[in-house]
């Protein structure tokens, strides 16, 4: 890397630090004016509160950093603007092109960190600040949701329908299994008083079977106990709360595997699955489509240029971004091009701004 480069880097990391830090401060003086009072009337002590806070910080950046990279971006190019640097460098023969690119290779850094970030740190850490939040502060039991009433799910040849579920007893109530052929017609169906879940494996009570492909009529027959090979775990029936987005990809991506295999739609899932994956590389579309912005600035305006610029692009991220993900976990658009579709329409913006830039 050259001297210029690594001025330039320098500046960007510099004032990204400082935009970071300030969003987060921001950000932490809000979530202490909302839960402090709560946590107090709870009867919290200091140090678990302390914690608590500790433990939110990667979320904290998580949801800062896109746009303190923004932010850094056009500031950076508007200060080297306003002190006259990018001129120097341009009649010095250096191309927009090299003056942008310790940028670019800054935001694909950090893109990548805030992927391994809400991969590996962000699930481990949300558990702690529930755990935290619900055993230790509150004195509640924890927190797992599951899906009590109507439970369908279907396996291969196998649907299987019950009234309700109870998580104490893993036992399943008002159990009805058909068994199904290619065209999906009825083969047999059972009856069962009772499902319960042991040694990995389900078995049903009470029942009664009939056969409908037998030649004489299906009388019914009864069995106090009958084992039940069905691809159904009580980790399947759990239902995830409603801060999914904090779960790792792979879980997600479990989940909605079970969804699907039980006949439910999994768009949700699928989308936030995929938005794990997209929502950090924001971070480089980001210092992409700054750096057009930021270059069309005179030198008098480039700071506060930089700064309403920023406000606006960030703003209308996040109105696009929100209204495909709502396509997507409705199922009105596939859930990777409802996750992914912001920052394909933002990247092209950048590049047919940057294409657009006199040289």
């Amino acid at each position: 890397m050259g001297i210029l480069a690594r001025y330039i880097a320098r500046t960007w990391v510099r004032l990204l630090m400082l935009c970071l830090g300030g969003f987060v401060g921001l950000y932490l003086v809000i979530d202490l004016i909302e839960k402090i009072p709560r946590f107090l009337r709870a009867g919290g002590v200091f140090g678990d509160i302390v914690q608590y806070f500790i433990w939110k910080f990667p979320e904290m950046i998580s949801r800062t950093a896109t746009f303190s990279i923004l932010m850094a971006t056009l500031l950076t190019l508007g200060v080297l603007s306003r002190d006259s640097e990018i001129i120097a460098m341009r009649s010095c023969g250096v191309s927009l092109l090299r003056i942008s690119l310790p940028m670019l290779a800054l935001g694909l850094g950090a893109s990548l960190l805030l992927l391994i970030n809400a991969e590996l740190v962000l699930p481990v850490s949300y558990a702690r600040t529930e755990l935290i939040d619900r055993v230790k502060i509150k004195k509640k039991g924890e927190r797992v949701t599951f899906k009590r009433n109507n439970i369908w799910f279907r396996s291969s040849s196998m649907i299987l329908q019950a009234r309700l579920f109870e998580p104490k007893s893993n036992t399943l109530k008002g159990v009805v299994v058909w068994s199904v052929d290619d065209a999906m017609n009825p083969v047999s169906r059972i009856d069962a008083d009772s499902a319960v879940y042991r040694d990995g494996r389900w078995q049903l009570q009470g029942t009664t079977t009939r056969n409908f492909l037998t030649a004489g009529g299906y009388a019914p027959k009864s069995a106090q106990t009958m084992p039940l090979d069905i691809k159904l775990k009580v980790e399947d029936l759990q239902v995830l709360d409603s801060d999914a987005d904090n779960m790792s990809i792979r879980t997600l991506r479990e989940y909605a595997d079970n969804l699907q295999r039980g006949g439910y739609k999994a768009y949700r899932y699928l989308t936030l699955m995929h938005t794990k994956i997209a929502s950090p590389f924001a971070a480089l579309i980001m210092v992409l489509l700054g750096i057009p912005f930021a270059l069309r600035n005179n030198r008098s305006s480039g700071i506060a240029m930089g700064i309403g610029a920023g406000v606006a692009i960030g703003f209308a991220y996040f109105i696009v971004n929100a209204v495909l993900l709502s396509y997507g976990r409705s199922g009105v658009l596939p859930p990777i091009a409802a996750a992914w579709g912001a920052n394909g329409l933002f990247m092209v913006s950048g590049v047919w701004l940057s294409m657009t830039v006199k040289g």
